[in-house]
This record gives structure tokens, C-alpha cells and sequence, in this order.
């Protein structure tokens, strides 16, 4: 049986609304997306010229997560993955990310909060994805 404590609960909320936060004061103030994908595709074009809120927001990230790995170190806890195996799923989800013209943070947090049918579609799709491959990774160990 899967036990869920209330901190668990809490964390995921308050985990949330900070994305939730962060996409709006992004849109607001520089009048972006805060679609990932787009934002690390941005930098690897020498074309773009606004790379410093991208730099800024990616930084941001990265710097959280490190933040969270000093503050609580048993958010990361359980067996790492093999440096193959997290390639792998990095190259699938970037090829999925190109597929779907954009990532679950720009379709799913900033695509559905604006109505946008594409996203909401492509959501759909990303969640069902995700459950066909929970469902075979259990099958398979």
C-alpha cells in the first residue's frame, strides 16, 4: 500500500505554486514562456540575442537544485541512475521534446493555464506516455 505523509503532500504544493510563480513572473515581466526546452534551445542557437534571462532562468534551476540537494539531502535518495541509462532518457526526452514542439513546462504549467488546445493535447499525450511507461518498466523489473 502507498502511504503518503502530509509533508510529502505539502512539499508538492508548495513545490507547485513556486513553478506556478515563477512561469507568471516570467510571462509578466519579460513576456515569455516558461517552456524549458525553448529556453535551453534559445542558448544553443548563436542567432538569439536574448540569452540573459535565459541564462538567468536556467541558472536558477540548477542553482535550486543544488540549494535543495545542501538543505535536504534526502530529497535525492534511492539508487542513482547508470550514466548510459540517464543518457538514454535524456535523448528520449529531448527527441520526444522536439516531437511535441515543447516540453511539459511550456505546454502543461504555461499552455494550459492560457487554454491553448495544442497543449492541453499535448499533455494528455505526455501524461499517457508516462503512465504506458511506468506500466512497462514494471513489467520489466
Amino acid at each position: 500500500m502507498l502511504a503518503i505523509s502530509l509533508d510529502t503532500v505539502l512539499m508538492a504544493l508548495g513545490g507547485g505554486a513556486l513553478i506556478g510563480l515563477a512561469s507568471a513572473l516570467l510571462l509578466l515581466s519579460h513576456g515569455k514562456v516558461a517552456g524549458i526546452s525553448g529556453i535551453l534551445g534559445g542558448l544553443l542557437d548563436p542567432a538569439t540575442k536574448d540569452r540573459t534571462y535565459r541564462l538567468g532562468f536556467l541558472g536558477g534551476l540548477i542553482g535550486a537544485g543544488f540549494l535543495l540537494r545542501a538543505m535536504l539531502p534526502e530529497s535525492f535518495a534511492g539508487p542513482a541512475p547508470s550514466v548510459a541509462l540517464a543518457g538514454v532518457a535524456g535523448l528520449l526526452v529531448g527527441f520526444g521534446t522536439r516531437l511535441g514542439n515543447g516540453c511539459t513546462s511550456g505546454h502543461g504549467v504555461c499552455g494550459v493555464s492560457r487554454f491553448s488546445r495544442r497543449s492541453m493535447v499535448a499533455t494528455v499525450t505526455f501524461i499517457a506516455t508516462g503512465a504506458v511507461g511506468v506500466l512497462l518498466a514494471r513489467a520489466v523489473s
